[in-house]
């Protein structure tokens, strides 16, 4: 693993493309996202205002969704989901109460290295995004999951849709 660049979150027009599928979810048109999209609704930390941010799903199951925080510690919804973790994800129509939880560095570590060899062109590409170049092996991902903040977005008991 090669860190090739610090990448700091979009600006200008490729902010608007980057933020396009926050449009698609608020046009009711989410179900034409494919399914390790979600839509993450959280709180902003200074405005206290809801905020909106699409994140690419690592890992689904029964426990919830993770996400990797592909802009670092900096991104904004990961640190508003750190100062306010009661927050919501959309996949498809299914609106869901979640809670984030940060995960511990080292299962974000293992996460990658499964996630890696399974999906070997996305992971790539998301690791080109967060700023490495990977050889395409597990411990490669590995040493990027070591290097990511993951969060874990546990589904809260109430309603989802």
């Amino acid at each position: 693993m090669e860190i090739v660049k610090t990448p700091a979150p979009p600006s200008g027009v490729r902010r608007l493309l980057w933020r396009l599928p926050i449009h698609f979810y608020r046009w009711r048109l989410g179900v034409l996202m494919p399914p390790r999209i979600m839509l993450l609704t959280h709180i902003g930390r200074t405005s206290g205002m809801p905020r909106r941010a699409v994140i690419e799903v690592i890992e689904s199951g029964p426990d919830g969704y993770v996400a990797a925080s592909g802009f670092g510690v900096r991104a904004d919804w990961y640190r508003n989901v750190l100062q306010t973790p009661d927050v919501t994800v959309q996949v498809g129509r299914r609106v869901v109460p979640v809670t984030a939880v940060p995960m511990p560095r080292e299962e974000g570590a293992e996460l990658m290295a499964r996630y890696g060899p399974r999906y070997p062109r996305t992971a790539r590409r998301l690791c080109a995004i967060m700023g490495y170049a990977v050889d395409g092996s597990a411990d490669d991902f590995r040493a990027v999951g070591e290097r990511t903040p993951f969060v874990r977005f546990v589904p809260r008991a109430g309603r989802s849709g």
